[in-house]
């Protein structure tokens, strides 16, 4: 039923209140619509924060394509997003720092109103150990996104920043108004790097508006476990590995440190829900496209609770039920001591908090674990079975 077939179909009375609430039904139906139209690109759409981005992007009613060269992620991420919300989104394998790829992407794809960009190279001790790997992928990637903008009439962007920007900070928790300080690794670095890139391209080009959004911790999976944190190799997160030591795929967890200034000696992050921070990301783009944003606007994206590497390794245990190998070692490059978020800012101007509790947020991590484990030995299985029949 179209909809004008649809609004003729409504009994509406000849009086104020009923024709008012019929106002306020067509302006909800005719936002629906809108937003339903409304198509977004994500770059790295099939990455850790990417791919649960994308099914809140989706559920919320947006048409999305995808660009990730799987580098750091897995085509299979695809099929748990199509499980999840029953749409299989547009996808090719393409690198952001490819200028030509991009153009001829973004031509083929007409319509696209806005970008959100997450493809980067994100783990702070590789960086330290491959600065220019970092340099590379990360602002070469957000000035080919930037200058394709306007040439595809792309209206705006929302930034993957990161609260490495805040250095450690001189007060805590961090608010947005707190001054940078000096980046401890190069990808803290490329961070800062990016926000100045974006704030001077809006300043040169006021048609485009952006949001940088400042993570802290991400953590957690889907409460589905089809999609979830899945590194390529040895992870660089905190959890996936605790996750993959419980299961015995790696040996022990190194825990970086217990000499800090904190009360067991361990660093201390705010750590987020997963889909806690996807959902931030929608507010975000409704912003956006709703017109409020005049320039640049930033946004601290955490919990405004810190807690220590040691405490979130202990909740993993009690909440799951199981024991992780882990000793202490020496400290790692690049690594704050400790930091955690104030974001009341966000809280007010989008409309958005945090609300997954830490006990099922690790609930989630380890259950993404063990569906990863079924998947490895259906695998085995099938691979047994073939060779059995001689196939």
């Amino acid at each position: 039923m179209s909809f004008f077939s649809y609004i003729c179909k409504l009994n509406v009375q000849k009086n104020d209140f009923i024709i008012m609430g019929v106002t306020k039904h067509i302006k909800k139906l005719f936002k629906s619509s809108t937003n339903a139209k409304d198509k977004i690109l994500v770059t790295g759409g099939l990455g850790y924060i990417g791919s649960h981005t994308v099914v809140e992007l989706i559920e919320a009613g947006y048409e999305i394509c995808i660009v990730d060269n799987l580098s750091n992620s897995n085509i299979d991420v695809l099929k748990g997003i199509e499980k999840i919300t029953g749409v299989k989104p547009i996808y090719e394998n393409i690198d952001c720092t490819d200028y030509v790829a991009m153009n001829k992407f973004l031509a083929k794809n007409e319509g696209i109103r806005a970008v959100i960009h997450f493809a980067a190279s994100k783990a702070v001790g590789e960086s330290v150990e491959k600065p220019l790997m970092y340099y590379r992928n990360n602002v070469v990637s957000l000035i080919n996104i930037l200058e394709l903008m306007p040439i595809h009439k792309i209206e705006g962007i929302v930034f993957s920043s990161s609260c490495t920007v805040y250095g450690q900070p001189e007060v805590l928790p961090v608010t947005e108004s707190a001054p940078l300080q000096k980046a401890l690794s190069p990808y803290g670095n490329t961070k800062q790097i990016c926000e100045d890139i974006v704030r001077d391209t809006v300043a040169a080009n006021p048609s485009v508006k952006s949001i940088l959004l400042r993570y802290f911790n991400p953590i957690g999976a889907h409460p589905s476990a089809l999609i979830g944190e899945l590194p390529n190799g040895v992870p660089n997160n905190l959890l996936p590995f605790i996750a993959q030591t419980a299961a015995g795929v790696r040996k022990k967890l190194k825990v970086f440190g217990n000499d800090y200034n904190t009360p067991d000696g361990s660093c201390i992050r705010d750590y987020i829900n997963v889909v806690d921070l996807a959902k931030a990301h929608i507010a975000a783009m409704r912003r956006i496209l709703g017109g409020e944003v005049e320039a640049v606007e930033t946004y601290n994206v955490g919990t405004g609770r810190g807690l220590s590497v040691l405490e979130i390794l202990n909740a993993f245990e009690t909440v799951n039920d199981v024991k992780v190998p882990h000793e202490i070692v020496g400290r790692r490059a690049g690594d704050i001591e400790q930091v955690w978020a104030d974001p009341t800012y966000a809280n007010k101007m989008l409309k958005w908090k945090a609300e997954e509790t830490l006990e099922d947020t690790v609930r989630s991590i380890w259950k993404w674990q063990l569906h990863l484990a079924e998947q490895e030995e259906d695998k085995e299985t099938t691979k047994g079975s073939k060779m059995l029949s001689g196939s």
